[in-house]
């Protein structure tokens, strides 16, 4: 046996070390947050068991409602609905599928708004093993069309907003309305509820995939499959950065098609929390929900902080009961980090990833009071590093190209191609640099550098001190 073998098995078993060790790590995490624990022995024997036959995200559902069915788990427009109510409608929907002929791996693409619908129609097409496609509620008809095409759509759930622009999408399975006003020869999710079979589906046999599109910024958006989470560390490296505790109200502002809104509804599913939605942004109504629903946490992206800060500014006395604000989807910028944490408290975390690292870094409230402009340091089980453009290293305080690697990893995109790799960590497409403490800062994209007299420019960078400028002209 040669050297290199030797010290290739032994990286091997220190990699598998480091494994285990982080996700013992993870499982305390949980505990603590309230994800695991709250069952008897026989509880937690058959939760281990869903998980394994049944996915993570499904998984959690079945948990959430067996546990904690009286407990509420969404508030939107309807009203207040339980875990338990909830759960029955999934299982309605599910088994109307699986009776229309819906299989494990056929495509269920959603085009719906923040509602519990939208919950309904997701956790429903999870239990039947679907590839879950989440549709962008800003495309045009053309653009849903092109999706449908390419993802392999057989059910298209909508909001009846939409049903204008939906002329010549006839998924082979069948339409259904998600949030309706109107009436339509097209059969609601609402309507297969009543009398529908409220049993549990039976086991697929392949479980759930979900596809969540790019944004777009550089053609047009790709579908980004991701296999369900293994393990508890992926949803412990967010609660240790932003915790999030079970049971908690959570306002959830940031689109759930998005991977952001996303990614915090199945975590506060997860731990049975109580979601907050409504169909469209509206910055006045959330600073009366903070007042009469008193949500633990909130989840947006920037621009909508910037607007619930004008209105909250507007008004006289003004309260909430907020721990925990967690922003991501965009840059948080310099300016509108300081100004949350000076009007909402030490509240505000910032997250960065993409739709195909998932997360990189979270920046926790201490990290932006040292440094507004930074996107925090890596979260647990997250390795993120900075390399040139000839694939090397760069030290820190200098910029480079953000690769990540974490336990989500990315598929590749629907019809094939990925993101550059290195050392089995992918790009972001952004480039950065990281301070003397850890903490990275995002500079702008890698395709945005400009050359100014010989130097690297990004505007990012630019418009970050034009903000720090603004703050110190106001506050003088």
């Amino acid at each position: 046996m040669t050297f290199s073998t030797l010290s290739g098995a032994a990286s091997g078993v220190l990699g598998r070390a480091e494994t285990v060790g982080t996700e013992l790590k993870a499982i305390g995490i949980g505990r603590k947050a309230g994800l695991l624990g709250g069952e008897s022995l026989a509880g937690t024997v058959r939760t281990l068991r869903d998980l394994n036959r049944l996915g993570a995200v499904t998984a959690a559902m079945a948990k959430a409602a067996r546990v904690h069915g009286d407990r509420l788990a969404m508030i939107d427009e309807l009203g207040e609905i339980t875990y338990a109510d909830i759960d029955d409608h999934i299982n309605a929907v599910a088994n109307h599928w699986r009776a229309l002929g819906v299989q494990p791996g056929d495509g269920v693409a959603i085009l719906a708004r923040n509602h519990r619908w939208f919950v309904v129609a997701f956790y429903a097409a999870c239990k039947v093993g679907a590839r879950v496609v989440l549709l962008n509620t800003d495309f045009a008809g053309p653009q849903v069309r092109e999706v449908a095409d390419r993802e392999g759509v057989d059910v298209l759930v909508h909001d009846d907003e939409y049903a204008a622009f939906l002329d010549g999408v006839e998924p082979p399975k069948g339409r259904f309305l998600a949030w309706s006003e109107t009436a339509s020869d097209v059969p609601s999710l609402q309507s297969l509820t009543v009398g529908g079979d409220t049993t549990v589906p039976p086991i697929p046999s392949t479980k759930a995939k979900i596809v969540v599109l790019t944004s777009g910024t550089t053609g047009t958006p790709k579908g980004a499959p991701r296999a369900e989470p293994k393990g508890v560390t992926p949803v412990a490296a967010l609660l240790e950065r932003a915790p999030f505790r079970s049971g908690d109200r959570v306002e959830i502002c940031a689109p759930m098609f998005h991977s952001l809104g996303l990614a915090f509804m199945l975590l506060n599913v997860a731990m049975a929390s109580t979601l907050v939605v409504r169909r469209k942004f509206d910055p006045e109504a959330v600073v009366d929900s903070l007042a009469a629903n008193k949500p633990r946490g909130m989840v947006l992206v920037p621009v909508m902080l910037t607007r619930i800060l004008d209105a909250w500014d507007a008004r006289e006395n003004p309260t909430h009961s907020l721990e925990v604000v967690l922003l991501g989807g965009s840059q948080l910028g310099g300016e509108l980090a300081e100004r949350g944490l000076k009007t909402l408290g030490p509240v505000i975390h910032n997250l960065y990833g993409s739709t195909e690292v998932a997360y990189a870094t979270i920046a926790t409230p201490e990290d932006l009071a040292a440094s507004p402009a930074t996107v925090g340091r890596p979260v647990l089980g997250t390795k993120v590093k900075l390399y040139d453009d000839q694939d090397r290293p760069v030290p820190d305080g200098q910029v480079g190209r953000i690769f990540v690697r974490n336990a989500l990893p990315f598929d590749g995109y629907t019809g094939g191609g990925s993101k550059a790799v290195i050392d089995g960590l992918m790009a972001t497409g952004d480039v950065g640099h990281v301070d003397e403490h850890g903490r990275l800062f995002v500079d702008g994209r890698d395709d945005e550098m400009l050359i100014s007299g010989g130097e690297n420019v990004y505007p990012r960078e630019i418009e970050e001190l034009l903000d720090l400028a603004r703050v110190d002209v106001l506050a003088a």
